[in-house]
């Protein structure tokens, strides 16, 4: 899935790609599908566009705590 956002949202490698663009939203199931392709959940888990699995993280924003 490539980003047709005008200011491309990061890709699903980059350490902030939870700031791309919500392109659907299934809140009765709890999760999310970015513009970059990982499905995030309410639980702050996430499945990466290769089939990675994220665990659910909590806290400081992962980006945040790089600068």
């Amino acid at each position: 899935m490539l980003c047709q956002h005008t200011n491309q949202c990061p890709n699903a490698e980059a350490v902030d790609r939870e700031a791309a663009r919500t392109v659907a939203t299934f809140r009765e199931q709890g999760w999310s599908l970015l513009c970059n392709g990982v499905i995030v959940f309410e639980d702050t888990g996430e499945i990466l566009p290769d089939g990675t699995m994220i665990e659910p993280h909590r806290g400081p924003a992962r980006h945040a705590l790089a600068a």
